[in-house]
């Protein structure tokens, strides 16, 4: 029998559409996973009291709105790295130093992320600022590989990418400047995705000074890690010379794959490329 915590972010969309289940039931069941053992390390903090509330609010809304007027990921549980200051949250930055900062505004992302009616559960462990191939911080547990406990979930979002391999959220955020959403997708079994530069908007705290950290999703499928990059691109970034993709990243799953190295069509632009005999019929 599936449990909520096996289905993927867009199955739970379409669970609320069909009114299987509520915002509530999928928070109230992925909390107490979390808090029966968060065996991998995966949260530093867990904000359940906030995480329900919004839930309820969430359940109303679905309740008294036309579905297909709500953000495609509406309601369904994530979670955010600690390296985002959340407001009225926790957020410690892997650091000592910050281990009762609870800051009074949110990041960028974090703004980005309650647009697209996603729910967060708390903050996912990250190395002291981040700055860490493995994910060690003082201040909470280390992040471990779901599938061997013994072995690191790699960093910088190792919590986010155990939390998801793990089943504790169905998606998180992460960021990634050399490999921080990679490595731990890859030590995790799940899907993380580095965009373009500038793609996701990351406002005023969100450079690293280089220029090579981006926000990115992690999920448990590509079609999910789809999804959730279209939540994330909402908003126009800054010096990018690549704007989001015009009709969505989900709906680019479904363009059909050319193997010709001839061919200098983007994907989707046709339903199929004459010049590929595996796209023809």
């Amino acid at each position: 029998m599936t449990q909520l915590h096996d289905l993927t972010a867009l199955q739970l969309a379409t669970a609320y559409e069909r009114g299987e289940t509520t915002p509530a039931e999928v928070v109230d069941h992925l909390l107490a996973r979390i808090e029966d053992g968060d065996r991998v390390g995966a949260f530093t903090t867990v904000s359940a009291d906030r995480a329900r509330a919004a839930a309820a609010a969430a359940g109303r809304t679905l309740r008294a709105s036309d579905r297909a007027e709500l953000p495609r990921l509406f309601g369904v549980p994530t979670a955010v790295k600690d390296l985002e200051a959340t407001a009225g949250v926790r957020t410690t930055l892997g650091s000592a130093l910050f281990h009762d900062w609870i800051p009074e505004h949110n990041d960028e992302i974090v703004d980005i992320m309650a647009e697209a009616g996603l729910i967060s559960l708390g903050k996912t462990t990250v190395p002291e600022f981040g700055a860490a191939c493995y994910t060690e911080p003082e201040v909470s547990a280390p992040a471990r590989s779901p599938f061997d406990l013994t072995r690191s979930a790699a960093g910088s979002s190792g919590g986010a990418a155990a939390a998801v391999g793990a089943f504790l959220v169905p998606i998180a955020q992460g960021s990634d400047s050399a490999g921080s959403v990679r490595s731990p997708a890859s030590a995790c079994g799940v899907v993380g995705l580095k965009p373009s530069r500038g793609l996701i908007m990351a406002g005023p705290n969100g450079n690293d000074g280089m220029g090579l950290s981006v926000k990115g999703p992690l999920a448990r499928t590509v079609r999910d890690t789809a999804a959730f990059l279209d939540a994330l691109t909402t908003r126009t970034g800054a010096g990018t010379v690549h704007p989001p993709r015009a009709d969505g990243y989900e709906r680019a799953c479904e363009a059909p794959l050319c193997f010709s190295r001839s061919c200098k069509r983007a994907a989707g632009l046709r339903a199929r490329h004459d010049c590929c005999p595996l796209s023809n019929g």
